[in-house]
């Protein structure tokens, strides 16, 4: 399993990396208000929490439960909402406790000191988009400020298969997004950063670590894959899970080393040159590399290592073999 994978698990158990992003300042712990529902169990709602389109909200109102009590009433298009005995009023912008002491303002033409409390029965209104490698793709909606690993981890955290980066995107209406590796598109005008895994999984390295707005894409790209063939032990596809680049000598360790009837000395890496008509081929001396001489080689996302077999090695085992064979032979009928 990729051990971004395992250690994405190990933290969550721990309720993950308390760190926030480098751009934003330290995260105040939010009021929270305690709300038994009429239906079903208690519900816990952030007085700090921003209402916006699409959310949905349960009041209670002592004096008005037939009006009110286990009704659901949703923000519109335009951030407005309508409540009986007020009538359509704007709610998007307002935080759940401003929205309370607006309807108690309201209400109290028709209460004596009424008491409002506001629940969020359903968050529509801050939507996330996370692609590729993770557990559970798809939208994740955002109930206050969340880093870039607590959105993964709503996500379900990530796939064994995940890749070294992360890419995120971010409308230029919201900002460029306040990473190392970032890059504009002017044509979809938005900032793209692409961050590192293990930096945002290192607890005590919190620069990548940024915060999420509404409206950002994350895209877990699987790891690209690196092939061995020819004459190893165990040919096939090795994924850089974890890493940018694998080296001809890693490859040959994944396949379990060079066969006996291998010419390390004329492997090769064959490579896709992007506009070429067909591939490169970069000769390896495993041989000597093995050796401990001369200077390991990286192979890239879909480099072949192609390992050659030695014809001569192969005619001289097959002359041992008949060797061993008739030595075997001749020794069992001499003891008759």
């Amino acid at each position: 399993m990729n051990r971004y994978a395992v250690l994405f698990a190990i933290l969550l158990s721990f309720g993950g990396p308390h760190s926030h992003a480098a751009n934003s300042s330290p995260q105040k712990m939010t009021p929270q208000q305690t709300v038994p529902s009429p239906s079903g169990p208690t519900v816990i709602a952030n007085a700090d929490y921003v209402l916006g389109p699409g959310d949905q909200i349960t009041l209670v109102v002592n004096g008005l439960e037939d009006q009110y009590n286990e009704k659901v009433f949703r923000i519109d298009e335009s951030g407005k909402v309508t409540l009986p005995l007020v009538g359509r009023i704007h709610a998007s912008g307002l935080s759940t406790a401003l929205l309370e002491h607006d309807l108690q303002a309201r209400l109290s033409v028709v209460l004596k000191d009424p008491i409002v409390v506001v629940r969020i029965s359903s968050f529509g209104s801050q939507p996330v988009s996370v692609l590729g490698a993770v557990r559970n793709p798809g939208i994740v909606q955002l109930q206050g400020r969340k880093t870039l690993f607590e959105v993964l981890s709503l996500a379900g955290g990530l796939q064994p298969e995940a890749g070294f980066i992360v890419q995120v995107s971010r409308s230029l209406n919201h900002g460029e997004i306040p990473a190392s590796d970032v890059r504009r598109d002017l044509n979809t005008q938005v900032s793209i950063a692409s961050i590192r895994l293990k930096d945002i999984i290192n607890v005590p390295n919190i620069k990548e670590n940024i915060e999420i707005v509404a409206g950002d894409t994350i895209s877990v790209p699987k790891a690209g894959v690196v092939y061995v063939v020819g004459s190893v032990i165990k040919p096939g596809g090795y994924p850089m899970t974890e890493n940018e680049s694998l080296s001809a000598l890693q490859v040959v360790s994944l396949a379990e080393g060079l066969q006996s009837t291998a010419s390390g000395s004329k492997a090769r890496i064959i490579r896709t040159v992007p506009g070429a008509p067909s591939r490169a081929e970069i000769p390896v001396n495993l041989k000597r590399l093995m050796a401990g001489k001369g200077t390991d080689v990286q192979l890239r996302a879909d480099d072949i290592l192609f390992v050659p077999s030695s014809a001569a090695k192969k005619a001289g085992i097959r002359t041992i073999d008949a060797i061993v064979s008739a030595a075997t032979y001749s020794s069992v009928y001499a003891g008759r």
